[in-house]
């Protein structure tokens, strides 16, 4: 499905405009618009009503004089020029294409920017989040659940922020799977801005999503309010690592409040960025060491969805995109590439220099020939300064 018409396909232009002009109206806000639309049906309907109606109908006195002159037709107009040039769909919280889900949480976002592939919004979905700052083992572990679980049909869903998010998504598109990025920005506002280009390779296997509108700056204050988006798309919430009072944990928190399944990796006792997921798991989260555990921990609908897309031929495809992440290649180098993976951990950088001493019984160039193969092979991971870890 091209964006073209998943636009078309979701909105028209005059059903858009009135969208986007009643969530401009200044002092509604989302609880007093989700009354409106349960009063009046449509946003057309409400810009119909007089001020007096509105008022009757608990909208304050300023915002529904707002709504009856049509003060915001204007901003939506702009907003709509934009929409249109980033390729952008709208999707309406009573419109068929909005997911179930994620309309049934306690304040589910009126209106989703969406752009991208629009049936990834049916999938089954698993949020997998993190801190911004994660360890070498939460980077492996992030990116490898996420590869397994997307290679399993499930649809990986974070916040594409620096650290476990990023490799959450990551590990989805190598798997050749789908994954959804939820914005605490307007979809024009790539944050942080070195992830790009993983955007738009997520735009073109999956979804960009965000309820803020277009030219909204990623403020502080938005990505908690994001979070509940993160949690409420999906059957369940996976913490790889995070403080106790991280982001991750607030996302865990929303995931409960919305009785959705809560898994947590275990890490180190001795750090921090452990402290969040092994306190979960005390609280009751289900503790997770590979992919199958946390399929297991799943609704029992959902595990049947699974097993009926893989009977479809869709997971197999999946895994034809996936490359052969996890075999050792062939070559006269295999004999080094063993002792280098047997070095090598998960949990712990090498820099090159160790490594070479420690790989004493063969040559500097040998070495570095392994080290580059097993890198290209998406077995070992370079960090900067020149460290080596395992992947997984």
């Amino acid at each position: 499905m091209s964006v073209t018409s998943s636009v078309a396909g979701v909105m028209g232009p005059e059903r858009a405009l009135h969208w986007l002009a009643l969530c401009l109206v200044p002092g509604l806000g989302p609880q007093r618009i989700r009354a409106l639309l349960k009063s009046y049906g449509a946003p057309e309907a409400v810009f119909r009503a007089s001020p007096s109606e509105l008022e009757a109908a608990g909208v304050p006195p300023g915002p529904a004089r707002s709504i009856a002159g049509g003060c915001t037709f204007e901003d939506a107009l702009w907003q709509h020029e934009r929409v249109k040039a980033e390729g952008v769909a709208l999707i309406g919280l009573r419109d068929p294409a909005y997911p179930e889900l994620l309309r049934a949480i306690a304040d589910p976002p009126v209106l989703l920017f969406a752009k991208g592939r629009l049936e990834t919004l049916n999938s089954p979905m698993l949020a997998i989040v993190g801190t911004r700052r994660p360890t070498p083992y939460g980077r492996n572990v992030a990116e490898r659940f996420a590869f397994d679980l997307a290679r399993a049909g499930l649809t990986i869903v974070s916040g594409m922020a620096r650290g476990v998010d990023t490799c959450a998504h990551q590990g989805a598109l190598k798997a050749g799977g789908t994954t959804v990025a939820v914005f605490g920005a307007g979809l024009d506002h790539i944050y942080p801005a070195e992830n790009r280009k993983l955007a738009d390779q997520i735009a073109a296997q999956g979804l960009l999503v965000s309820e803020f509108p277009m030219g909204t700056p990623a403020h502080p204050q938005n990505f908690p309010i994001r979070n509940r988006i993160i949690s409420g798309l999906s059957e369940g919430v996976l913490v790889v690592e995070g403080a106790q009072y991280s982001g991750s944990a607030i996302t865990a928190k929303m995931g409960l409040e919305q009785q959705r399944e809560v898994f947590a990796v275990p890490g180190n006792v001795t750090s921090k960025m452990s402290w969040g997921p092994n306190l979960l798991i005390k609280q009751g989260a289900t503790l997770v060491q590979e992919a199958a555990d946390v399929i297991e921990g799943l609704p029992k609908e959902t595990r049947r969805r699974l097993a009926e897309r893989r009977r479809a031929g869709e997971a197999a495809g999946m895994e034809e995109g996936g490359g052969n992440q996890g075999s050792l290649p062939l070559g006269p180098a295999a004999e080094i590439q063993e002792h280098l993976l047997k070095l090598l951990r998960p949990d712990h950088a090498l820099h090159v220099d160790e490594i070479l001493e420690k790989m004493e019984n063969y040559s500097s160039s040998e070495t570095l020939a392994a080290l580059m193969e097993l890198e290209v092979a998406g077995l070992i991971r370079q960090l900067p300064g020149r460290n080596f870890v395992k992947v997984w």
